[in-house]
């Protein structure tokens, strides 16, 4: 198997406690193959499933069937649908990272420290993890001023930036992108665009949820188009019109 990431047959289903058990489809037998450095994008209407592919490959959601067969670097196959919590944590703290729509972060914690703390988890020196981040932060066009305030008191693109350079200076094997563009403007999207270029160059594998068709034009190698839960076509990006 040369694939990093395998998913076959992936099923989420959904149980309402609250409503005599009923069930909801999130996602219904997914199955794609991606090689190291690929970008696949994720698009379909609302409601689609998308982002519950997303979250179960990072097991935010424990997949009802299935499975999520990731190659580790040092070799190692784990079937990430099924692995035990423990192994999971360990893969999000050195290989995977997930990049949501909102900025979730402890308060009154200055934007440095919070890319710096990513690093020293890692086992960097307090000092360099700091240089690192302002580093990341110079990249990602954050006022130099806001370096040592709490990204809770920034706009909704500046966060969204800071979200996305969280998951970036860890330079993971794997990153799964949920709506990284949403309701940013044009010009904080051409900045997340290329620093998802620069990873994409690094070798990092992503899958990536998108409206955006000119941003996955941009990004993507493969288009995985939903309905209802189910892939309707999986094609090269260039055969998307």
């Amino acid at each position: 198997m040369n694939d990093q990431l395998t998913v076959h047959g992936l099923t989420k289903n959904f149980v309402l406690h609250l409503h005599d058990g009923k069930r909801l489809a999130g996602c219904a037998d997914v199955s794609f193959g991606l090689k190291a450095g690929e970008f696949m994008g994720i698009a379909g209407p609302s409601g689609a499933g998308k982002s519950t592919i997303i979250k179960c490959i990072y097991r935010t959601y424990l997949p009802s069937e299935g499975e999520i067969i990731y190659r580790t670097e040092a070799g190692r196959t784990i079937d990430l649908a099924a692995a035990p919590e423990r192994e999971i944590i360990g893969l999000r703290r050195s290989e995977l990272g997930y990049v949501s729509q909102f900025l979730k972060v402890i308060p009154r914690v200055p934007a440095t420290d919070i890319l710096a703390g990513q690093l020293v988890a890692r086992g960097w020196t307090q000092d360099s993890a700091r240089e690192r981040a302002r580093d990341y932060l110079k990249m990602m066009n954050i006022d130099p001023t806001l370096w040592d305030t709490s990204p809770s008191t920034f706009s909704g693109g500046e966060q969204q930036r800071i979200n996305l350079a969280r998951a970036l200076i860890t330079q993971p094997r794997l990153l799964l992108l949920d709506e990284p563009t949403a309701s940013l403007d044009a010009e904080t999207k051409k900045i997340v665009i290329q620093a998802l270029l620069y990873l994409k160059k690094q070798g990092t594998t992503m899958v990536g949820v998108f409206h955006d068709t000119d941003v996955m034009r941009r990004l993507v190698d493969r288009v995985f188009t939903m309905t209802g839960g189910r892939c309707r076509s999986i094609t090269r990006m260039q055969e998307v019109v």
